[in-house]
């Protein structure tokens, strides 16, 4: 079997699943429960200083998304960070690590932006024996209102400074979580970077509203009448995570810097995905919350499973391997070709994929009286709005259209054979008939 064991800079853990730092990993409770069940590391819930006590929210804390299943799509948190005691996590942390040598434990750290601040709590921290600090730089609701969270990576400067105040009091790795509340992502990691950090962990929640109850007129979750922006997280923000952190591993400044992926991660093909992104590990929220600790058993049988079908034995083996494959619109191959094809044994008739294109696309969808689709070549340019909004997977597929098969008179598929061809003098890997 493929070996999930990874080294996240010297960090090792069982496997690259670690839980990320939110209500599950709050208590010495939840995490040995979650060690249990198979989670390679975790991410302590934000710990903040002796000051003014937290105090959350006592109603809802969560609004959410469904699918039309009912399926949670995304989940929206308006909890701040731990409100429980510094010295009553600092004790649950010491004897986790000291029960579980094996596994990964870093404590999540926000403090106000003032170096006494994190000179004081970093000793305290180092002295559990955990085995690295995140930097809470993203949440984006109640504590960034005191000047904290995002409010701090939304400023490079501030990041760099606070990133190099640390890697002068705590001698053990420093992690910086990044916030995606901020139009380009590679410059609070190129701070991070510059200020010392050695890596870089994203995306923490986005800034959202859900839902307006349209009875009391307020957002929810509703706090006695009133509501407010929260954290977005779920399956829902993976796309927005995934571009986030090829950003990052394609940048040539902060291209080879260490990334812990977050954002969306609910199976194993996601996990794959953002490693293949280039992450050293992945950390989970969501998914935990929804299903229970025990999602990580089927998150490490399939991510086992897919690596031996691929003759991966270790997740090095394609660490990265998607990152070269990335590039801007500007490089993309115009000279790369597919059309749409209807499988007829697939197709149930339901006729999406003709309303789709008709009415929004191209009109390449053609419609018999017997309702048999068919797609018009010489209209279709392979936009594949037709196989996403198809309710059967693989009945609708593009298929590449060699150098040479396309009429440019009429756009339409044909014979290599067909006629006399030429060189179209402004494709001249396409030839078209003369």
């Amino acid at each position: 079997m493929a070996d999930l064991t990874t080294e996240f800079l010297g960090i090792k853990s069982p496997n690259p699943f670690w839980l990320a730092s939110a209500p599950p990993t709050d208590k010495e409770y939840n995490v040995r429960r979650a060690f249990e069940a198979g989670w390679g590391g975790v991410v302590w819930k934000t710990l903040g200083s002796e000051g003014p006590p937290v105090v959350n929210v006592n109603g809802p804390r969560y609004g959410a998304i469904w699918g039309a299943d009912r399926r949670l799509l995304g989940l929206n948190n308006i909890e701040l960070i731990t409100d429980r005691s510094l010295e009553t996590n600092l004790e649950e942390i010491t004897r986790v690590k000291k029960d579980y040598p094996d596994r990964a434990v870093i404590v999540s750290i926000m403090v106000p932006c003032e170096e006494q601040a994190w000179k004081d709590i970093l000793p305290r921290v180092e002295a559990t024996g955990a085995d690295g600090i995140e930097l809470n730089f993203g949440c984006p609701h109640g504590m960034a209102e005191r000047g904290m969270g995002s409010a701090v990576g939304q400023v490079p400067e501030y990041i760099q400074m606070v990133t190099e105040w640390c890697k002068q009091y705590y001698s053990k790795p420093v992690i910086v979580k990044l916030t995606p509340n901020i139009t380009d992502i590679r410059y609070p990691a190129r701070a991070a970077k510059t200020g010392g950090a050695d890596a870089v962990s994203l995306i923490n929640t986005i800034n959202s509203i859900t839902s307006v109850n349209l009875d009391s007129m307020a957002p929810e979750p509703t706090i006695g009448g009133k509501g407010t922006h929260g954290g977005y997280c779920g399956p829902a923000v993976k796309p927005i995570a995934l571009n986030m952190v090829a950003e990052i591993a394609r940048c040539p400044q902060t291209h080879g810097m260490p990334i812990s992926a977050i954002g969306g991660v609910t199976t194993w093909k996601d996990a794959a995905e953002f490693i293949a992104m280039g992450a050293g590990n992945v950390q989970v929220c969501t998914a935990a919350m929804t299903y229970g600790f025990k999602v990580v058993q089927e998150m490490i049988t399939g991510l086992s499973a897919w690596m031996d079908e691929k003759g991966h034995s270790s997740i090095q083996d394609f660490m990265g391997s998607a990152v070269p494959n990335v590039t801007d619109w500007q490089y993309l191959d115009l000279n790369y070709v597919t059309k749409a094809k209807i499988s007829q044994d697939d197709c149930i008739k339901c006729g999406r994929c003709f309303a789709a294109c008709e009415d929004t696309s191209h009109q390449a969808i053609e419609m018999s009286e017997d309702r048999v689709f068919t797609v018009k070549d010489d209209e279709c340019v392979a936009c594949n709005l037709c196989v996403n909004v198809c309710p059967i997977e693989g009945c609708i597929t593009m298929e590449e259209v060699p150098a040479g098969e396309i009429d440019l008179r009429t756009g339409e598929v044909v014979s290599a054979d067909h006629g006399d061809w030429t060189t179209h003098p402004n494709n001249p890997s396409v030839t078209a008939a003369e």
